[in-house]
């Protein structure tokens, strides 16, 4: 008789344990399936970019460009978003922005299409220098030796003047590239 009463504590011990596991198993998913989406919810969003090109970004006003034609660098700052966090007003580039003869601004990116170094304009000279391999280029971001490194000339960029505010559609582009791929 004990053996029968064992056989069936046994069995009650059994579906008791399986029950538990079940229910462990059910109550452990629902926060793990919860916490996986959580994690991958930043990648079901879109950029920040419009579907129509690259956003304007207020860069300057018009009085701070000088009417002598020689660029002047300014600093790109934006909101940019990162997963769950968000930076706002962070330096995301530079570019030299300068007034032509006939009153237009004009607006180069500030990075050798080369090797992706910064390049310095050398007003004595009054052209634009790549300290990284010597690439030189002129006023208007030409390459000046035909024996330049730079694959192309500086990266020119979009500019609007509205109200006295200068904005630049700015965007990046490929380094070593004979041809302008944006950087995504």
């Amino acid at each position: 008789m004990d053996s029968q009463k064992s056989g069936q504590t046994d069995r009650r011990d059994f579906f008791r344990k399986a029950l538990a596991v079940i229910i462990g198993g059910i109550a452990g998913i629902v926060p793990a399936i919860a916490g996986l989406r959580t994690f991958l919810d930043p990648l079901k969003h879109k950029s920040d970019v419009a579907p129509s090109g690259v956003p304007l970004i207020q860069v300057t006003t018009l009085d701070a460009l000088p009417n002598d034609g020689v660029p002047r660098k300014f600093p790109v700052l934006a909101n940019k978003t990162d997963a769950w966090n968000k930076y706002v007003n962070v330096p995301i580039g530079a570019v030299y922005l300068r007034r032509t003869p006939d009153d237009k601004v004009e607006a180069l990116n500030v990075v050798c299409p080369h090797a992706g170094c910064f390049v310095d304009f050398v007003a004595e000279k009054g052209n634009f220098l790549c300290p990284c391999h010597n690439s030189l280029f002129t006023m208007d971001g030409k390459l000046a030796d035909a024996k330049s490194p730079s694959p192309r000339a500086l990266d020119s960029l979009k500019v609007e003047v509205k109200d006295g505010v200068v904005s630049v559609a700015f965007q990046n582009f490929e380094a070593g590239r004979p041809d302008r791929v944006p950087v995504s």
